[in-house]
This record gives structure tokens, sequence and C-alpha cells, in this order.
């Protein structure tokens, strides 16, 4: 017969697999965060509807996604894409992300054309992106969402001229921020306004 290695459970593991109750809540989390995206997804619209002539024409290209997964880092999470224009060398996105036991946050994605025409506004609003809490990425890898050393940097930290450095270094730009999950209640606010400000770094 083979050997098999005896699979035990500790005492708080047994605990858990025996109880629904935690597991039921965590769906009804996501289910809430879902519906939260939703309603975020109508302002952020409105908003890009009015100051259309002033954007670029690839955010009306492709309809929003709100999409969930279990396993981002081991941990569950929701996302909403809205924009979402995606090629081989031109990328136009805003993430909005909830990270189970982490944070809410905001991510302004661009590459090729659309990273070379948002250069100067980036420029022109270093002291807004100070003063605001955003994030930097100095990662190769444009999908990460942790804010790690290694990932992001707070453009507080930094002199225009690191800040000009980072955003000439890669072949994408990604700025973020973040919301800790305690302050649930005004993370709708958080959006809006996030996102307000990231419209205007793209305006034409």
């Amino acid at each position: 017969m083979m050997n098999e290695t005896k699979i035990t459970l500790s005492a708080k593991e047994l605990e858990l697999v025996c109880n629904t109750e935690w597991i039921l809540t965590k769906h009804n989390i996501i289910q809430k965060v879902m519906v939260l995206f939703s309603q975020a997804l109508a302002g952020m619209q409105q908003q890009t509807i009015e100051q259309k002539n002033n954007l670029p024409a690839a955010i009306f290209l492709k309809d929003p996604k709100i999409s969930k997964g279990e396993n981002y880092k081991s941990l569950p999470y929701v996302m909403l894409d809205y924009p979402r224009f995606f090629e081989k060398e031109n990328t136009l996105a805003i993430r909005t992300f909830f990270w189970w036991g982490n944070f809410f946050s905001i991510n302004l994605q661009l590459a090729g054309k659309y990273r070379t025409q948002a250069v100067p506004n980036l420029q022109e609003n270093f002291l807004m992106l100070q003063q605001n809490n955003y994030w930097i990425c100095i990662n190769n890898k444009p999908w990460e969402h942790f804010f790690e050393e290694d990932n992001f940097l707070s453009i507080r930290q930094l002199t225009m001229d690191q800040f000009t450095t980072i955003l000439n270094r890669e072949s994408f730009i990604k700025i973020s921020k973040k919301q800790s999950l305690q302050h649930w209640d005004t993370v709708l606010l958080f959006i809006e306004q996030s996102f307000e400000e990231m419209l205007k770094l793209l305006e034409n």
C-alpha cells in the first residue's frame, strides 16, 4: 500500500470548515462591493459624457466591465475597468480595485500614444498628485496592485526630476490612489473624486 500523509486540520481550521456563516458573509460582502462599483460606474459614465469633447475617443469604445476573483495573492478581489481600452501597443484604462483584507484603490494605466499624450499633463499636475496622495508604479509589470516599495512609490516622496525620470522609464505609466477598507462609508466619494482627477490628466 502507498504511504499517504495524514491530512489534519488545526483547531481553527476545523472550526471554520464546520461553520457556514463566515463564508456566506464573505459572499454577501463581495456582492455589496459589486453593487457599490455599479453605483460608482454610473457617476463615472456621467462625468465622461459631460467632458466628452475634451477626452480621448478610446474612453467610449469599450463597455465597462465589473469582475471578481478569488486569488489575487491568495485573497478575493473585485475590479471595475472603465475606461478599458487595451491594444497590443496602446492602453488607456482606469481600474477600480477592491482587495479583501487590504484596501480599495483606483489606478490610471497608460501605454503607447496615450502614455505619450498624458506625460505633459502629469508633469503639469505634479503638485496636485503630491497633495492628493497619489502613488506611481516603479515595477516593470503593470498589473500588480499591492502598495509596497518594489511596486509603488508615493509621489509625495519624489522631486519633479525623479517623477519625470519614472514617467519616462517604462513603456507604461500607472498612477494610483488607495483608501482603507475602514473608510467604507466614504469610498464612493473617494472613487468619484479620484476619477475626476484622473480625467483631467487625460484631457486633450
